[in-house]
């Protein structure tokens, strides 16, 4: 049975930490679910992890959607949330259909938007239409070439607005907000004045989870791993060093060996083999 809405809001109540993880494809669905993973974020991140674009604003809903199936059918457990791309909810109309792609096609369980205020009349939309929303504050990266790549939140002002916009989206409606690169007391301070989670990214430990990107954790990207991420396994110098031992063995002729290969009666070869004609192999 699938982890729901009330579960989570079960956790945060209970005091007890939610874990999340990025995952874009079906392999990285099945081990997340075998870890216990309560809930999956299908994020637009894959645009810069599985895509090698600079940014997430590229990603569109199509990408999305096929990528959230592929994560749902990969789970039976976990809450598989998608994002909503960059401009796929400029109107509530735009966000309607996108939420129908991602839910109603693939599968997914929540949707995932950024903004604060600005996108609390979406939010409101969704949610009374019986769509669970996900926030997302701090750092927002569809918006990173107005706001850039840095901490959110760091002067009084920002810090109030940021502290409001929260309150807006639960007031709107969305079961749980993330915190992206926010100070620690500061989104400390927000999840104590909220009702529902918050999931941190770079936001400290006060936050209600954590979620981490799937490659900066397992180690297997080919950038510079965040400050905000802890690397559990460097799986991406064993697959490096897999490849390397395989082109060697291709090179030297040991792979493959009889254990790799099919055999086949030696009768009936040469019976198929004969007359072999002009391309019998004596040349």
């Amino acid at each position: 049975m699938r982890i729901t809405l009330r579960d989570i809001q079960r956790m945060r109540d209970g005091g007890e930490r939610i874990a999340m993880v990025t995952a874009y494809d079906h392999p990285s669905a099945v081990l997340a679910e075998r870890a216990g993973v309560p809930m999956l974020l299908v994020g637009d991140s894959l645009g810069m992890v599985v895509q090698g674009r600079e940014s997430t604003l590229p990603v569109t809903l199509d990408d999305m959607a096929r990528h959230a199936a592929a994560v749902v059918r990969g789970t039976e457990r976990a809450l598989v949330v998608a994002d909503l791309p960059f401009l796929t909810y400029a109107t509530e109309a735009d966000a309607v259909a996108g939420a129908r792609r991602l839910m109603g096609e693939a599968g997914a369980g929540a949707v995932k938007l950024e903004g604060g205020a600005a996108v609390t009349a979406v939010v409101a939309r969704l949610t009374a239409l019986g769509v669970p929303v996900m926030g997302h504050l701090g750092f927002t990266p569809q918006a990173q070439h107005q706001i850039g790549l840095r901490v959110q939140g760091k002067d009084a002002a920002a810090a109030r607005q940021l502290l409001a916009d929260a309150l807006a989206l639960e007031d709107a409606g969305a079961f749980a907000i993330v915190l992206e690169l926010v100070p620690a007391p500061l989104a400390a301070a927000i999840t104590a004045r909220l009702r529902i989670p918050t999931i941190g990214i770079g936001a400290g430990a006060g936050c209600s989870g954590q979620v981490q990107v799937w490659h900066d954790i397992l180690g297997v990207g080919t950038g510079r791993v965040p400050r905000h991420a802890k690397p559990y396994a460097a799986i991406g110098p064993a697959i490096e060093a897999a490849l390397k031992s395989y082109v060697a063995d291709v090179a030297s002729g040991a792979f493959p060996t009889a254990a790799q290969s099919a055999g086949m009666d030696e009768a009936a070869l040469a019976q198929a083999l004969s007359p072999a004609g002009p391309r019998d192999g004596a040349a």
